[in-house]
């Protein structure tokens, strides 16, 4: 979602940011006139939204499901819980012994191993750095430091050379995966991999998966701004809001309708600073080491989250053009772009499903 985020500096929505809108009038209540006035508790063989929400992997998880169980729904919700925080000690940048900070400490000098989850999703990084040319590359965390835009913020613009000096050391080819040895590798010493970009997605994933198994057909789940909707909220598919890039307060300028889908949205608005006029934000181009300026936001709509996370972010940096003639070519994959003109892109699949309810707000 965004290369900075989780991963510190680096692709799309990373670590709390929420870039879609799914709030109580767009996702769970309903919006508008359809919205419900009856705050009475229904009956117990009912089905109704049972949600839990709470802190993971640095953002806020948000958990709903259509059932008439509420034990099943909470004990689901325990299990994914626990299955964020295990993810997030293999995969953090954050958390001491994790996968990803023994692999950076170890880069230039041996392989190290590492868990069969972060393996698989160094191998979907790399699927999606290949389709994006490049542009999304885990072994950004090498400008983690050098651009600040986590909980370090401080609005600095880093010199032209202390970029330069950093470039060279990203490069997701230089990034080995040995699935036999259960290894993985970064070849030049000071390389470092941040997932910030893709992990979330794959936790949304495991979510989903959690949640099925405990026999619940109908939920959601948020994490930032990552989203997987399973069959439908009552009487109609759950409807989704897309942010408003420029707007303030979470507006939101289009909406649609899905169901078993998920719902990746990564903008230069969710951690940013305006400096002499011009937006800086944490969505990093590798090849310049600059903010990628061709895009406003991308949300991609896919079946499998950790390729929304990833791409949502590889669309942004390759701007709508290319980044829309790669979604055309990949099956199961939509898109709707605002790019840096302001203008709408809505990818053929999407075509008619998607409600403009106003063309987003201009602005820097």
């Amino acid at each position: 979602m965004g290369q900075v985020g989780l991963m510190g500096v680096a692709r799309g929505a990373a670590l709390g940011t929420i870039a879609l809108v799914v709030a109580c009038g767009a996702l769970a209540c309903g919006s508008g006139p359809e919205r419900s006035t009856d705050r009475s508790t229904p009956p117990a063989h009912e089905a109704h939204i049972v949600a839990r929400s709470g802190l993971a992997m640095g953002s806020e998880l948000s958990l709903m499901a259509w059932t008439a169980d509420e034990d099943v729904a909470n004990r689901a919700f325990d299990a994914v819980f626990a299955e964020f925080d295990r993810l997030d000690h293999l995969l953090s940048v954050w958390k001491e012994g994790s996968d990803i900070l023994r692999l950076n400490a170890a880069a230039g000098d041996h392989p190290v191993p590492v868990g069969k989850d972060t393996r698989e999703v160094l191998g979907v990084a790399r699927q999606i750095s290949e389709w994006t040319d490049g542009l999304f590359d885990v072994t950004f965390g090498a400008l983690s430091d050098v651009w600040k835009f986590d909980q370090d913020q401080d609005d600095s613009i880093p010199s032209a050379e202390a970029i330069a000096r950093r470039l060279p050391l990203i490069d997701y080819r230089k990034l080995v995966v040995d699935e036999q040895a259960g290894t993985a590798f970064l070849q030049t010493k000071g390389m470092r991999a941040h997932l910030g970009g893709i992990g979330k997605g794959y936790a949304v994933e495991h979510a989903e998966g959690i949640l099925r198994r405990a026999g619940l057909k109908d939920f959601s789940i948020q994490a930032g701004g990552d989203l997987y909707v399973a069959g439908r909220r009552g009487d109609r598919a759950w409807r989704l809001g897309i942010a408003d890039p420029r707007a303030p307060d979470g507006e939101i300028f289009a909406r649609v309708e899905l169901s078993d889908a998920t719902f990746s949205t990564s903008g230069d608005y969710e951690r940013f600073f305006i400096k002499d006029g011009v937006r800086y934000h944490h969505i990093l181009d590798p090849r310049t080491g600059q903010p990628a300026r061709l895009s406003r936001s991308v949300t991609i709509v896919s079946k499998r989250p950790v390729l929304a996370d990833g791409l949502s972010t590889g669309v942004f940096l390759l701007g709508p053009e290319k980044g829309m003639a790669l979604v055309e070519r990949l099956p199961d994959v939509e898109a709707v772009i605002v790019g840096a003109d302001n203008v709408v892109r809505i990818s053929s699949g999407l075509q008619g499903k998607v409600q403009v309810v106003h063309q987003p707000t201009d602005g820097r």
